[in-house]
């Protein structure tokens, strides 16, 4: 049996910005184990994980809050991403290769959110 999150193409590619995250963080120093590695990777799994929970709530309401947090999860990684390239524990170039998946995927999570929402309906 195959679940709906598992048809979704931003749920696929944070997939693979995972292994992404996993394979830069390797080269971390020893010492970051704790920090910034543990962060990065539990942040970047988060991704992946509330997009696979929000396709499985019933209210657009409800999906739409976890897209939101998969969002949030994104920006995190992307903000430790920049504290490790001014650490100097990532080059630029894994920096600019991460920003632009980065980029991908926050297109695809604010655009899944959008289907997500409820219309705005004004109350007087």
């Amino acid at each position: 049996m195959k679940y709906a999150f598992e048809n979704l193409e931003v749920w696929k590619k944070s997939r693979i910005f995972v292994k992404e995250i996993y394979g830069v963080t390797k080269l971390y120093p020893q010492e970051e184990k704790f920090g910034l590695t543990n962060q990065l990777r539990r942040a970047s799994v988060s991704i992946s994980s509330n997009i696979a929970e929000g396709s499985t709530r019933l209210s657009n309401r409800d999906k739409s809050r976890f897209y939101e947090v998969a969002y949030g999860s994104l920006i995190e990684v992307l903000n430790q991403l920049i504290l490790s390239y001014d650490l100097e524990f990532l080059s630029n170039d894994n920096l600019t290769r991460l920003r632009t998946q980065i980029e991908e995927l926050s297109r695809m999570l604010l655009a899944l959110h959008k289907s997500a929402s409820l219309p705005y309906t004004h109350k007087p």
